[in-house]
Parts: C-alpha cells; structure tokens; sequence
C-alpha cells in the first residue's frame, strides 16, 4: 500500500506545514474534523463524545518528559518558543465546537496537568456537566472504556501523546469499538526513527518499546537490510538501516489499517523550526457505515 505523506514537499509547495508550526497544523485540523463531525451526526440519535488523552493542561504549552520518572525520550523542540505559547489547545478546542459534543473525556496522568483541566469547568460553564475528568494513565483507561458498550454512542479520540507512551493494544482496542474515529499524532521523528539505528544494532530495550507502539515485530525487517563487505579478515555481514520517514510512515498506516475500518492514505508529516520532521498526523475511521464520509472530510482537511 502506497501512502502518500502530506508534507513531505511542502518546501517546494509553500504550505505551512513546518517552519515551528506543527502545534497550529495539528489543531487547526482537529478543529476543522470536529466541527464537519457534530453537524454530520447532529440529526442522528448518538451519544457523542469527545475523548482526549494526554490532555495536559488544555493550552498548547512546554511538554516535559512522564511525571512518574519513566524513560521516556527527551524532545528539544518541545522546548521551542512556539510550543509555549499559551494558545487553545485541543481541549479548549472541542469545548467551543458547535453544536457541542454530549460528553467530553479529558485524559491525563500528571496530577498537576490534572488540576489544570479541572479549572475547565470554570471557563466553560455551559458545558459543566458534559466534562468528565480522568487522572489515570490513558492506556488503562482507554482500553476500559473501549470494552463498554458502544451501542447508540459514537466518538472521536485524540491521541497526542508526549513521547512513545501509546501502545498498540490501546489502539487495537479503540478499533474494536467500531464506533470511534481516531486522531494520532504519532512520534514518526520525535521519537520512533530516532530509536532505529543505523547499524540496526537496536537494545533490547529499545526493541520493546517499538515492539509496543507498532504492535508487530517484522517492522525490524522492514527498515532494515542485510548487507555483506569484504575486509581484510573475509566478509562480514551487517544490518544496514533503509527506513525513511515515508516508510516508516506508510508501515504504520498500514497497521492501523489492519484494525480499523479506513485509515486516510495522506497523513500530515509536521516539522519543527528547523524543517526536521517530527511528528506524523494519522486518521483513522471506525465505523464501516460511517467510514466512508468520514475518510472523504479527513483526507480532505489532511490535504489542504
């Protein structure tokens, strides 16, 4: 399956996919698909809900690594000028779509990131009692909630995790809902590439953690090629890395098209400041009913 990752000529095109503004890029698309989302279904008898996990505070400000010590990657352009900025972030975002959502789930572990969210109450008076509030780690509960029933209910999630924290159980188990179209930012340079080595001498460790968020394990033959060189002491075989940022993208779309019902062939590559990529916007539909309406306004908001 060829994917064609948006972004990836975007020097030559002139869009404002990179440049430092990668925060707006992803939430001016989030905001575009939820708004198209709550009219499209605003005459169908569905409970909707919107569910973001990694919530944060709700504002676009400096991420830091897990809270609870973990070791998780450091990422030195979270740190940039434009992610400090505080501006509405994706909580803030779904809370002034209208028509509104009939329930929103806010999702984050830290309990100071925790306190923060809960001030959106405050803010948004009229939507008190549509807010549900969830201090717990957003694999365990995700996966929870996605094993209720989803009967009369659908959903959009947004996963926009720190780092490599996203496993693919949790994914595996939105798709099963069968209800719920999903939003992932997914960590393609921030994190998983830098993981790969290219002497494909990658720690165990390391392996684990890829292991986890691809849910597979043949992605190491995937980016990966045997090569053999004479030396002075004969031939010596070695791995050699091939992966690039579009086929590491490309495998990834197509896992997440293995479990869902349509997955939206042009994901958003995101640069930081200095035009490195960073990050890959996936979409991804659940309901075979719905899925093709919503891979139509998807691709569509990914290809502007």
């Amino acid at each position: 399956m060829h994917v064609c990752i948006q972004g990836v000529d975007v020097r030559k095109q002139g869009q404002p996919a990179f440049g430092g503004d990668w925060t707006a890029e992803k939430l001016s698309r989030l905001r575009e698909y939820l708004a198209a989302y709550t009219v499209a279904l605003s005459k169908q008898p569905f409970e909707l809900l919107y569910i973001d996990a990694f919530a944060g505070t709700g504002y676009r400000s400096l991420r830091r690594d897990n809270a609870d010590g973990s070791d998780e990657l450091s990422f030195p352009e979270l740190a940039e000028a434009e992610t400090q900025q505080f501006l509405a972030g994706s909580p803030r975002i779904a809370l002034e779509i209208e028509p509104p959502f009939s329930r929103y789930i806010f999702i984050d572990k830290d309990l100071a990131s925790f306190a923060e969210l809960g001030k959106l109450r405050e803010e948004y008076p009229s939507r008190t009692d549509r807010i549900s509030l969830v201090n717990e780690d957003a694999n365990v509960y995700i996966q929870k909630l996605c094993h209720t029933g989803w009967s009369g209910r659908r959903a959009v999630l947004f996963l926009d995790p720190y780092g490599m924290q996203v496993s693919w159980e949790t994914v595996r188990a939105i798709a099963r809902t069968r209800a719920i179209d999903l939003w992932y930012l997914f960590p393609l340079g921030v994190a998983v590439n830098r993981l790969m080595r290219r002497d494909g001498a990658i720690g165990d460790s390391e392996r684990r953690r890829l292991d986890r968020i691809f849910g597979a394990t043949d992605w190491y033959d995937a980016f990966y090629e045997q090569a053999t060189r004479v030396t002075l002491f004969g031939e010596e075989s070695s791995h050699e890395k091939k992966a690039t940022f579009e086929s590491i993208g490309e495998y990834f779309t197509a896992r997440l098209g293995t479990v869902f019902a349509a997955v939206a062939k042009n994901p958003l590559l995101l640069f930081n400041s200095t035009n490195v990529p960073i990050y890959l916007l996936c979409f991804a539909a659940g309901n075979e009913k719905g899925a093709p309406i919503a891979l139509r306004i998807a691709q569509d908001i990914l290809g502007r």
